[in-house]
């Protein structure tokens, strides 16, 4: 989603937790990878056409219930509790304000006003987030040459793809910035996760089923305060809103720590870098938004840049 890049180690996208044994598929990893990048691609197109008939919350409650639903439904099958511990579920309640639902409301959002390819590009600048607070706050990835280098050629990148040397003529500022701060919750979220989480018994199926579960008692309250409810439920919003949830955060979610498990994290969030060339391709052929040629080429910058941000010394 949103999608989150995996931590280096082999642990879960969203919780730190260390992945269960899974069954290797008989479907070629490969085939997984592609079919993932697809689906986290289209996320943004999918949060486009739901708000144009529900309130950015609803959007956000819709993607976080479904998904809920997928993880809970996988839960059932294995015959696998949900986590246990009251520290451990208040642990998951930040988890959840951090990765669920404050990102995916900021997203809705923004997309109010931006086109989904430019969310989808705004979401690639997550681990350019991470780097940056790494400079400014304790943390376990030290900085290199290389990825301060990296961290700066990012944002050259996101400059590039809002056109600064226009005056960011044409670019919704709020809209924008709603879409970046919602990319910079992820490492925030990353970070917490991996000091609180990352000890605790289970697999990340169930901590990020219980954790999907607080988002939706979460943004039920919002929901509830700030919005009414839905006056009808147009076919294609709607549909737009289950598969967000069903299929781009509890399916995605399940196949991504299955190709974890298989091929290893470093390979595995490689499938970051194809989300924004999948979202911005979806975004111009199916709702026609515009494309000029600093969108593409600022996008090549900002993927460069957070390749070397997650460079390693050997």
């Amino acid at each position: 989603m949103s999608a989150p890049a995996t931590p280096r180690t082999a642990t879960s996208p969203t919780t730190g937790a260390s992945p269960a044994p899974l069954a290797t598929s008989r479907v070629d990893w490969r085939l997984r990878f592609a079919l993932l990048s697809v689906v986290w691609g289209f996320s943004f197109l999918l949060i486009k056409v739901g708000t144009e008939a529900y309130a950015p919350f609803h959007v956000a409650l819709g993607r976080v219930f479904f998904g809920a639903l997928a993880l809970v439904a996988v839960l059932l099958l294995r015959r696998e509790p949900l986590p246990r511990g009251r520290r451990t579920w208040m642990h998951l309640t930040v988890a959840a304000l951090l990765l669920n639902t404050a990102p995916f409301s900021l997203f809705s959002y923004a997309e109010l006003t931006i086109p989904s390819s430019l969310a989808g590009i705004c979401n690639a600048t997550s681990p350019l987030w991470g780097m940056a607070l790494s400079l400014v706050a304790l943390s376990e990835d030290r900085p290199t040459r290389r990825r301060v280098a990296g961290l700066g050629l990012g944002f050259l990148g996101v400059l590039t793809v809002l056109g600064a040397w226009q005056g960011f003529a044409g670019v919704d500022a709020k809209g924008t910035a709603l879409a970046l701060l919602a990319s910079l919750c992820y490492p925030i979220g990353w970070i917490y996760v991996r000091r609180t989480l990352a000890s605790v018994p289970g697999s990340p199926v169930a901590l990020t089923g219980g954790q999907l579960l607080l988002s939706t008692a979460q943004l039920l309250l919002v929901s509830a305060v700030f919005t009414t409810a839905p006056a009808a439920f147009p076919l294609w919003p709607t549909l737009s809103v289950i598969a967000l949830g069903a299929l781009g955060t509890g399916m995605a979610l399940q196949m991504q720590y299955g190709l974890v498990a298989e091929v290893g994290p470093t390979t595995a969030q490689m499938v970051t870098y194809f989300i924004p060339v999948i979202a911005t391709a979806a975004g111009v052929a199916l709702l026609g938004e515009s494309l000029h040629w600093n969108t593409p080429v600022g996008a090549a910058i900002v993927l460069v840049g957070a390749a070397l941000t997650q460079a390693r010394r050997r």
